[in-house]
């Protein structure tokens, strides 16, 4: 008895959801939404806090000069993901998210801990814009309010909170909370409105930056630094400031300065939420993605250069860079004007991420993955009241207590992981029988297909009973079976679990490797020749031969270079980082199986 309890339980963490809408959840919106709409709606909820921000602090203690480096990693890694989730956009024409798509693909767990995770990135993005926006704000007014508050609270705060509350953020969310709640509009126009005010004061950093640069700010001394400052030769965790030229803290400054610009390219997954809205869903929902990525990249790379020939990396200000850059090169005007440009951008970007963050809640409420009164709708306004009032409560006392940089190291965390989920999802829905569903098929195309299916999935047991290996390597089917299907979902968990290994041995020991420790060069070859194997064995297998108008090419390689990218800029975090992701992680398992198990 205790052996089928086991087994029903175990059944009941991979159970997936069928590819199909559920009766009644046609989408009753309009479809409106072209490719251009799609790259706005995705550039307005990405060029946010992370370009006119976090570059201040990633350049000054973490990269120099060299952000540029880790932004086209950043970048790299954003793309690899964002074709997997183009590819799940084609899949499915209404709305989707990462936490629908690991639902299908590989199993009810998976799909909560992609939700729970997704739902903790749209939190902490609306809690870091809202605390960047405070910060602009305050400097346009001189610092009076940061420096009032900081008086007055800082002697109470714990270490690891922030100096001082930060009731404007706070202030600021719950306003927007309480318009959501009434049921405000999401107005195309307002975002094209703040995106092009958004990209015309950048394209002016961009264009200043290289008026008003000097090339000798890549190549920066000790002797320069000791010139420029009153100060003895400062330090930053990672090495002495000034020092290393181009690249002052070596390839650790890279990776890890990476691992933070990941947080820029965070937000383009808010195109694939508009798959209701989109005209043409399986063609424009990857196209934007793309071209927003790119967009994006293009952006922060140019405004990072800008910014670091402008003024030495050590004399940039971590918490108001671009405005005060523009101060230092006696351009004083010029830094309301990107301060103003400034807050269009974040407002764009705070409500880009504050119109999705209660969908999620509300699709795992009315899975039963989290409590059935989340997904409650107002009679009157038809808005998810309870979805957005804990969201955005949430992202309100977030905004409050926490630090502006450990905002965004969880974030960075979060969104790796559910990315990551993504990728791994792409890799097992591909090789499945009989996931491409239809609108337009018939019940007889469907039944004689099974049929078919059926027949050769008998046919190849009892060729796989006859030879398991010869089955691995030489699938005689020419279509997917469930049994080739469960040998992708092994070897694809088998995959992430020799990764997860080698990234910590290359995060954590990278010198000892390079320099040719054997026990470690040891273990990293055996790894590099196990996931190689591995890889080859679903190579061989079929895929889905249902016409897609986007697929992942390479795969399956793609996919797993992408999630290997992610978990090693994951590993690039701190161990307070990876404490508080913990904690969030215990709270949503105690809920999963707790509540969710026995309710989904």
């Amino acid at each position: 008895m205790r052996c089928q309890d086991v087994h029903h339980f175990g059944q009941k963490l991979i159970r997936r959801r069928q590819l199909k809408p559920t009766e009644g959840s046609e989408s009753p919106k309009a479809r409106h939404l072209n490719t251009l709409d799609l790259v706005v709606l995705g550039v307005a909820s990405t060029l946010g806090a992370g370009v006119y921000i976090l570059v201040g602090e990633v350049a000054m203690f973490i990269a120099g000069p060299a952000i540029v480096i880790s932004f086209l990693v950043a970048a790299l890694s954003s793309v690899l993901s964002g074709l997997c989730y183009a590819e799940f956009g084609t899949w499915v024409s209404w709305t989707g998210s990462a936490h629908l798509y690991s639902y299908i693909s590989v199993g009810e767990l998976w799909a909560f801990v992609t939700g729970w995770n997704l739902i903790l990135a749209y939190v902490i993005a609306v809690a870091s814009v809202a605390k960047a926006w405070s910060h602009t704000f305050d400097s346009l007014i001189g610092n009076h309010i940061s420096q009032a508050l900081e008086g007055i609270f800082s002697p109470y705060m714990p270490y690891f909170l922030a100096t001082y509350p930060d009731f404007v953020a706070l202030a600021v969310l719950l306003l927007l909370t309480g318009l959501l709640v009434l049921g405000a509009p999401e107005s195309t126009l307002l975002y094209r409105v703040f995106t092009g005010i958004n990209v015309l004061v950048l394209s002016f950093v961009i264009i200043s930056g290289f008026v008003k640069g000097d090339l000798h700010n890549w190549k920066l001394t000790e002797q320069d630094y000791t010139l420029n400052t009153s100060e003895s030769i400062g330090t930053s965790r990672l090495g002495p400031l000034g020092s290393g030229g181009f690249v002052p803290f070596g390839l650790d400054g890279i990776l890890q300065g990476a691992a933070m610009c990941f947080y820029m390219f965070i937000g383009f997954d808010a195109i694939v939420t508009k798959g209701e809205e989109a005209l043409n869903p399986q063609r424009s929902i990857p196209v934007s993605t793309m071209i927003t990525i790119f967009i994006c990249f293009l952006v922060c790379f140019g405004v990072s250069a800008a910014l670091t020939l402008m003024v030495p990396y050590y004399q940039i200000h971590p918490e108001n860079p671009l405005p005060e850059a523009f101060l230092l090169v006696g351009w004083g005007p010029a830094r309301y004007v990107v301060a103003v440009g400034t807050l269009c951008a974040l407002t764009s970007s705070l409500l880009g991420d504050m119109f999705p963050m209660p969908q999620v809640i509300y699709v795992m409420a009315e899975d039963g993955l989290l409590f059935r009164g989340l997904a409650q709708i107002h009679a009157h306004t038809g808005t998810p009241v309870m979805a957005i009032m804990s969201s955005g409560n949430l992202a309100a006392v977030m905004a409050l207590l926490f630090k502006f940089s450990d905002l965004v190291d969880l974030l960075s965390i979060g969104t790796l992981l559910a990315y990551s989920l993504v990728a791994l999802s792409v890799l097992a829905l591909r090789y499945q029988p009989d996931q491409k569903f239809s609108k337009e098929k018939t019940e007889e195309e469907i039944e004689m297909k099974l049929k078919v299916e059926e027949n050769i999935s008998e046919l190849v047991s009892e060729a796989g009973n006859s030879n398991i290996l010869k089955s691995l390597w030489f699938p005689t089917s020419t279509i997917p079976t469930r049994k080739s299907g469960q040998i992708v979902y092994g070897c694809a968990f088998l995959l992430v679990l020799l990764l997860i290994i080698l990234s910590l041995i290359l995060a954590q020991w990278p010198s000892q490797l390079f320099s040719g420790d054997p026990v470690l060069t040891t273990v990293a070859v055996l790894l590099l020749l196990l996931i190689i194997g591995v890889t080859i064995i679903i190579w061989r297998q079929r895929q889905s031969p249902s016409p897609l108008p986007f697929r992942v090419p390479a795969l399956p390689v793609l996919p797993l270079v992408s999630i290997f990218l992610n978990i090693y800029l994951m590993m690039q975090m701190t161990s307070g980082t990876w404490a508080l992701f913990g904690v969030w992680n215990v709270i949503g398992f105690a809920i999963c199986f707790g509540y969710g198990i026995r309710h989904s």
